[in-house]
């Protein structure tokens, strides 16, 4: 039963972080990836449709995105979801391609990045902690049922803490990556 709770806890702090992940990879850094776009939404036919699945959409090299649509009347719509999406840069259009021109990151863009990078870590830090406390209640729970003693709920709850000491350790982690994958010139 135990165990049963300290699976769950870490299977839902794992989804926390992979979540940060998502998050930290639509953050830009030094070098533009296509995910800065992954969440802009088009209006394909009348449906929020992703980039990536009305055109193709690379990284010509380390400052310019390409997006190709597969209908060339998918031109306005995409030019119109990336202004409207505001990631810092004009959509250039020659009539069949759309690019990006991301310019360098100035220090102060940089580290405005940085600040979101440190929100994004502190929310899935308190989604880890919010998870910490539905599974504390858990075992509160049963040992008020008489389904286990008070030791075992005391080491229950303190292996609870240490799973989750461990994930904040993660997020920690990770934000340190992140931070100096974006400070890096």
């Amino acid at each position: 039963m135990l165990n049963e709770i300290y699976e769950e806890t870490s299977s839902h702090m794992n989804k926390s972080i992979d979540a940060l992940k998502r998050d930290f990879s639509t953050l830009r850094t030094g070098k533009v990836t296509t995910n800065i776009v992954d969440n802009i939404k088009v209006d394909y036919y009348g449906t929020p449709t992703t980039l990536s699945q009305v055109g193709n959409v690379i990284a010509l090299d380390a400052t310019t995105i390409a997006i190709n649509p597969w209908e060339k009347t998918m031109l306005n719509p995409i030019t119109k979801a990336i202004q409207e999406a505001n990631i810092g840069v004009n959509p250039n259009s020659d009539g069949s391609v759309i690019k990006l021109f991301f310019p360098p990151m100035t220090v102060d863009q940089r580290n405005e990045i940085v600040k979101q990078a440190k929100a994004m870590s502190e929310k899935a830090k308190v989604a880890i902690r919010n998870i910490r406390k539905d599974s504390n209640d858990k075992i509160k729970k049963i040992e008020k049922d008489k389904a286990v003693s008070e030791d075992e709920a005391k080491k229950a709850l303190d292996q609870i803490q240490k799973i989750t000491d461990d994930f904040v350790a993660k997020t920690d982690e990770l934000l340190k990556v992140k931070e100096v994958d974006i400070l890096k010139v």
